[in-house]
């Protein structure tokens, strides 16, 4: 699998000086495996991943692309009106979520809001629910996934290609008391955890329990239960600049878990 982040950012785009180094568009994830492309969540990187994409065989209408949705608050779907293949006529788009992708995607480019409507783009769709599809089998690559703990639902995929595995958990929060057991299941020996870090501990606990995200310390505590290689620290706050992430996040996050990272957009890498 060949990874790559196009948006690391939680709740809204965060362009700026302080943002530079870990980047401010938000959620948007390309894997690509055995010459295919995958796309989690298309928030505001989505624009740029298109953009790359049109260098390839989706210029041409030659191209297909599978996407997997994990919820769809606005972050999470804002890219997909400007990602320039829907606009080809002949480029295929698959999309794996709850049975409301369609309507949510048609939603948001009412002509009200959006100059060209779903529905007047030339790209082919085709849409899977996934609440009776407990393992998606795509060529080489598997997907299972468990419910997230987040307001209006979702979902947490894990995707697992040639003896890989790549856990994608963001928009979720912990239990007050231990931790997410489908999660711990779910993530359990895989090679990195991409977590949501979205608050310090100390940002957590002040009235933001019930918000659907979770803590750096929580995702060390997960990390370590599950024993993966690797954790990607998620969805950074509007809030949290640069300087702000790698002394309050990060720094304290590998004192308890040396193989932490924090999600930069445009890190590329092979699992």
């Amino acid at each position: 699998m060949r990874i790559k982040y196009y948006g690391a950012r939680g709740s809204l785009p965060t362009p700026g000086k302080s943002t530079v180094k870990y980047g401010g568009n938000t959620t948007c994830l390309s894997i690509q495996a055995d010459q295919r492309q995958y796309i989690v969540d298309g928030g505001s990187g989505l624009r740029v991943l298109g953009n790359d994409l049109m260098l390839k065989e989706f210029r041409q209408g030659k191209g297909e692309t599978v996407f997997f949705w994990t919820h769809f608050h606005w972050d999470h779907i804002m890219g997909f009106p400007f990602f320039m293949p829907n606009f080809i006529a002949g480029n295929k788009i698959i999309h794996y979520g709850s049975s409301r992708v369609r309507d949510i995607l048609v939603r948001q480019q009412d002509f009200a809001t959006f100059p060209v409507t779903f529905e007047q783009m030339p790209s082919t769709h085709e849409f899977h629910a996934i609440e009776k599809q407990p393992v998606i089998a795509l060529d080489g690559m598997t997907v299972t996934y468990c419910p997230s703990n987040h307001p209006a639902g979702g979902y947490i995929f894990k995707f697992s290609h040639q003896g890989r595995s790549l856990i994608f958990a963001t928009d979720t929060e912990h239990p007050e008391a231990g931790m997410d057991k489908d999660l711990l299941q779910l993530s359990s020996g895989a090679d990195v955890l991409i977590y949501d870090a979205q608050y310090t501990p100390e940002e957590y606990g002040q009235g933001r329990k019930g918000w659907g995200h979770s803590t750096w310390e929580k995702g060390v505590e997960l990390a370590r239960a599950a024993g993966v290689k690797r954790l990607h620290l998620f969805h950074h706050d509007q809030l949290h600049g640069d300087a702000f992430l790698e002394k309050k996040v990060l720094a304290p996050a590998r004192r308890m878990f040396g193989h932490a990272f924090l999600a930069r957009e445009g890190w590329e890498f092979q699992l």
